[in-house]
């Protein structure tokens, strides 16, 4: 079946490039469990070794880690000495290290890892904060994209780039190197770590990576669904993600102004007990929503009085058409149109195909179903269905400018493209 006339691919590919990498920390023990006594004795064997070595060695070691690493990451040197005081409590006592001493030895304990070498993939889009230099009738946006590399950990990317007034798109540049934010502030609670993380104003956007700080995050934070969300003139981006331990996964939240400060929080109650939700851009009734899969097939409707605990909700949509059978889910946060919320959903068919279709809730009761698409907008064209994981097309949230739906789409779990899709004629299409 072709594709709908009022949906256009862009000819505008994001992929994963194995060149970008970041530096992160590296135990003498199998990742990511803690040291116990024998990498304790591995780590401080590494010191040993360091100390013995006279005070010429050492800087001609640190010299040679410098001619091959410094070009490729910022303030490298700041890092080896932050990563050596981060492993201070694994070290046997022993005496003062010098400068140099210590910026050896915390190289030793840090790793080059290359974040999206496998994949870069289900994005998500909104408006920049800062338009300046927007072209007349045209805004600045951020893709949010999941990067996975080795070992399958998932993390989280950003480009920017800007959509003409014609609807047309392009994509920055990205920055040749990669950073990890400071960690300004981290509580513990019985639901888990909550975290604030700071990257530098100089480093570019595109420059900057959120990696698994937090134990419930060990082994990837999956699927962020970003939305700039109102609250009268405050304007603040909130995004859900899936936390994945390697054991078990859960709903998180990012909070973000300006894309240089976040907050990640972990969401509570028996709906953030699953993957897949999304949070409406404004408060429906005074309370804030979210759409959510707790039965990993339909989708729900949930509110919530604090933002951070959702219980309860009542089933919204149910797999209807041949091409959503086995499952249905959303594709990111609803898009407030003059005619409803437009809420793009995926759906899962034969040999596990995933497409994108769309349904149409009323503005002030999102629990009516107005419309619905009976056949996908977008699925796998023949080109689209090679990849990690085959037949897929799949995003995280789309954004509207003016007459258009700009939808980023990931294909088959591998890279990233682009469709738009005429607003008017959508409307016409979906089933009432």
């Amino acid at each position: 079946m072709s594709q709908p006339s009022f949906l256009n691919r862009q000819g505008l590919h994001l992929r994963p490039d194995p060149a970008r990498v970041i530096v992160r920390p590296f135990k003498p023990a199998t990742e990511p469990r803690d040291l116990n006594p024998t990498d304790k004795m591995r780590a401080n064997h590494i010191v040993e070794r360091v100390l013995a070595l006279n005070s010429e060695a050492v800087a001609a070691q640190l010299a040679d880690v410098l001619d091959n690493f410094e070009g490729r990451h910022r303030n490298l040197l700041e890092r080896f000495e932050a990563r050596a005081d981060d492993m201070e409590d694994a070290f046997a006592t022993h005496g003062a290290f010098s400068k140099t001493q210590r910026q050896l030895i915390g190289a030793y304990f840090l790793s080059e890892y290359s974040f999206e070498a496998s994949a870069l993939f289900n994005p998500s889009i909104v408006p920049h904060p800062d338009q300046s230099g927007a072209p007349e009738g045209g805004k600045r946006f951020i893709i949010s994209l999941r990067a996975i590399g080795e070992g399958h950990v998932s993390s989280l990317t950003f480009r920017t780039g800007t959509i003409a007034a014609d609807g047309s798109l392009t994509v920055d540049p990205t920055a040749r190197l990669a950073s990890l934010p400071r960690i300004s502030h981290r509580a513990s609670g019985p639901d888990g770590d909550r975290v604030e993380l700071t990257f530098r104003p100089e480093e570019d956007l595109s420059e900057r990576v959120i990696f698994p700080v937090t134990e419930s995050q060990s082994n990837g934070i999956e699927d962020a669904r970003f939305v700039q969300f109102s609250d009268g003139d405050r304007k603040t981006y909130y995004a859900t993600y899936t936390a994945y331990s390697g054991r078990a996964i859960r709903s998180e939240l990012i909070e973000t102004s300006d894309f240089m400060s976040f907050r990640l929080t972990p969401l509570r109650g028996a709906a953030a007990h699953n993957k897949g939700m999304a949070l409406f851009p404004r408060k429906i009734g005074g309370s804030y929503a979210m759409i959510a899969r707790q039965d990993n097939e339909n989708l729900y409707l949930v509110y919530s009085d604090d933002l951070s605990t959702w219980e309860g909700g009542q089933a919204l949509l149910k797999p209807q058409f041949p091409w959503e059978f086995v499952q249905i889910g959303n594709c990111g946060s609803p898009i407030e149109l003059d005619e409803g919320w437009l809420l793009l959903t995926h759906g899962v068919g034969p040999v596990r195909k995933y497409s994108i279709g769309a349904a149409l809730l009323d503005k002030r009761d999102p629990s009516r179903v107005l419309a619905r698409s009976s056949e996908p907008l977008l699925r796998p064209e023949p080109s689209e269905r090679e990849g990690y994981v085959p037949n897929v097309v799949y995003t995280c949230g789309a954004m509207r400018h003016n007459d258009q739906i700009i939808l980023p789409y990931a294909v088959s779990d591998t890279f990233s493209s682009f469709a738009t899709i005429r607003i008017s004629a959508l409307m016409e299409a979906m089933r009432r």
